[in-house]
């Protein structure tokens, strides 16, 4: 399993974009997080987690990965530079998984004490030696834009959550993500080699 990791926000209430809350205008915009792990080869959602707008998105990997059953090995795990954290690091060097998280533009190199820090070192040696960009093709970093890419597909269910309370906002992601994993089970072609 290839995870790829992302977050964006869904309008609650109130007129205008999620973005407009983070950057100026009115106060009474109010919108949910919604955090996504897919599985980057079939696209289909396997972890969600639905947050206020004040919960950053580092926080909540740990709970995504919860999210994937113990017993299946997860052979990477790709995320912006938003999850450049030590918890971040460290929950994924627990289930075994390889990060592919940039490393902030001002990033130092952490003691060494744990598995995630020695990763997380080695990926910043990498991204000084070669150049940012070199670095992201090199790792994969590219494939994160399936995860955009699904993100998209869930707004297009929907801008706004339509419910008032948060269980049942809970429950109106969990319905748009189960349509989707149906839509996108339904998509996908089957390829066979001819010749």
């Amino acid at each position: 399993l290839h995870l790829l990791i992302d977050s964006t926000g869904i309008k609650l209430e109130g007129e205008g974009e999620w973005h407009a809350r983070r950057h100026g205008g009115p106060k009474r915009r109010v919108w949910r997080k919604i955090h996504l792990g897919i599985d980057e080869e079939t696209l289909e959602v396997r972890a969600v987690e639905i947050t206020g707008s004040h919960v950053g998105d580092a926080p909540v990997l740990p709970d995504l990965l919860n999210q994937i059953p113990q017993h299946q090995e997860i052979g990477s795990i790709t995320a912006d530079g938003a999850y450049d954290t030590r918890r971040c690091h460290d929950a994924i060097a627990d289930r075994g998984a390889h990060a592919v998280i940039p490393p902030r533009k001002n990033a130092k190199p952490w003691k060494t004490v744990t598995a995630g820090a020695v990763a997380r070192n080695e990926a910043l040696r990498a991204a000084k030696y070669l150049g940012r960009a070199l670095w992201r093709r090199w790792s994969g970093y590219h494939r994160r834009s399936r995860v955009e890419t699904k993100m998209h597909c869930v707004k297009l269910l929907g801008q706004r959550l339509m419910a008032r309370d948060f269980d049942r906002h809970v429950a109106e992601i969990q319905v748009r993500i189960a349509i989707l994993n149906g839509y996108t089970a339904l998509g996908i072609p089957v390829t066979e080699a001819v010749g």
